[in-house]
């Protein structure tokens, strides 16, 4: 079935269709190698298109996107005290979604989406031993208290592998997990003394966010997507 190219590029996710018509008419769009500049165009499946080079991959494949987590948000499609989500913050076309892990209401940072909820599983299991990493900013350096860390400990019952940890500035730690397990940074850095005043995840596995501003959405290119998968 043939779709309008401005639709089939917001149905894949990549942007609205308004963003999707500026990048057209910007020459970024490619469909099967040649670049257009009107969004009078129409597609099929069997049509190959481009963003900057980029293949979008049809809404019938997987896809993995990173979004750039704002401060005061929740990690989930509705808040029964009213707060703000993710989704608040998302186009509709992004509503469909699925979260990969969580990031508490005060942690910002990397939070991978999928339309695939397999995937979403596979990637927080602990035994993908997948590696998270983070910018802790602590109240207070403990070195004794980090090497503690750093070896792994037992907090109220529960056992957290070692973590990877360096100290990058005053009272700022990255750190490097390969669990995931619930508030684990927080709470590990807390019982050894260092609590945390601010969180923010800059990787996951491969993926980095690098410069993505606050509060938006990139999809991952697809030779990533299909890397991730071959490790899981």
């Amino acid at each position: 079935m043939n779709v309008r190219i401005a639709k089939f590029i917001s149905e894949c996710g990549a942007a609205s269709r308004r963003v999707a018509e500026e990048m057209i008419s910007a020459g970024r769009v490619a469909i099967n190698g040649v670049i257009i500049n009107s969004p009078v165009h129409f597609v099929t499946q069997s049509d190959t298109v481009t963003i900057d080079g980029t293949v979008i991959t049809s809404p019938d494949e997987t896809r993995l996107y990173m979004f750039h987590k704002p401060l005061n948000v929740m990690t989930t499609a509705r808040d029964p005290m009213g707060r703000k989500t993710i989704y608040d913050c998302l186009g509709d076309e992004y509503r469909n979604l699925r979260y990969v892990g969580r990031l508490d209401y005060r942690t910002t940072g990397l939070l991978l989406m999928t339309n695939n909820g397999e995937l979403a599983r596979k990637l927080t299991l602990p035994t993908a031993n997948i590696p998270r990493v983070y910018i802790a900013t602590v109240n207070a350096i403990n070195a004794d208290g980090l090497n503690r860390a750093r070896h792994g400990i037992t907090v109220d019952g529960i056992k957290y592998r070692p973590m990877q940890i360096d100290v990058i500035g005053e009272n700022n730690l990255r750190v490097k997990i390969t669990e995931g397990k619930k508030n684990e940074v927080r709470i590990v850095l807390r019982s050894v003394g260092c609590p945390v005043r601010k969180l923010h995840r800059i990787s996951f596995g491969p993926i980095e966010l690098g410069n993505l501003p606050v509060g938006e959405i990139s999809m991952i290119p697809q030779k990533t997507v299909d890397a991730i998968v071959k490790t899981l």
